[in-house]
């Protein structure tokens, strides 16, 4: 099997080759995807810690969603991308800063036909120079200050659940969704 050195910390082998007969080849068509099924758009979240701060966004005034609410980093998957690479393309644009992160966990966001996919991580800095992007300005804050910040809803649930881990703790598995009055519920799986 002829191995392909691939960017950053991996690297990607050719699994199977579909002419011949005895691998257990799985083409696209074997992957179940039909218009039927469950769709997820997948995303990144990235929170990074410095003692007991983490490094969170404050929405450009201008952003149509979250505009002036604190939230992680991150954004859209990109095809070609991985979570990991997708995390830290997002974490550079939108402060400048590069980091060792890990998986903390993963939410699956029910929002009607289509789901969101969201991959969570955190980490520490390795460099960089802290800047300001057109999705706004990221901010060091102390943990205990985050419930007196107007946040996008879920993080103070994600944020709760990081601030407890460690690298190496397994990573959560959480699940939200909307009650009958427009309410999140954010479920993590024990």
């Amino acid at each position: 099997m002829p191995a392909v050195v691939g960017q950053g910390w991996c690297s990607s082998q050719t699994v199977s080759n579909p002419r011949d007969h005895n691998s257990n080849h799985m083409p696209v068509s074997d992957q179940g995807v039909t218009k039927n099924r469950y769709t997820l758009i997948p995303r990144t979240m990235i929170f990074l810690r410095r003692g007991e701060s983490y490094l969170l966004l404050k929405g450009a005034p201008t952003k149509r969603l979250w505009a002036g609410k604190y939230n992680g980093l991150g954004g859209h998957v990109e095809r070609g991308e991985d979570a990991l690479t997708s995390a830290r393309r997002e974490l550079l644009e939108e402060s400048g800063l590069d980091a060792d992160l890990w998986l903390c966990g993963t939410v699956i966001v029910d929002a009607g036909d289509t789901g969101i996919g969201l991959f969570v991580f955190s980490g520490e800095c390795r460099g960089g120079e802290l800047k300001p992007s057109r999705e706004g300005v990221p901010e060091w804050i102390e943990y205990e200050r985050v419930r007196e910040l107007q946040t996008v809803e879920d993080l103070p649930h994600l944020l709760r659940r990081i601030h407890a881990m460690e690298r190496g703790d397994t990573p959560f598995s959480a699940r939200s969704s909307y009650d009958e009055a427009g309410r999140l519920v954010v479920a993590f799986a024990e």
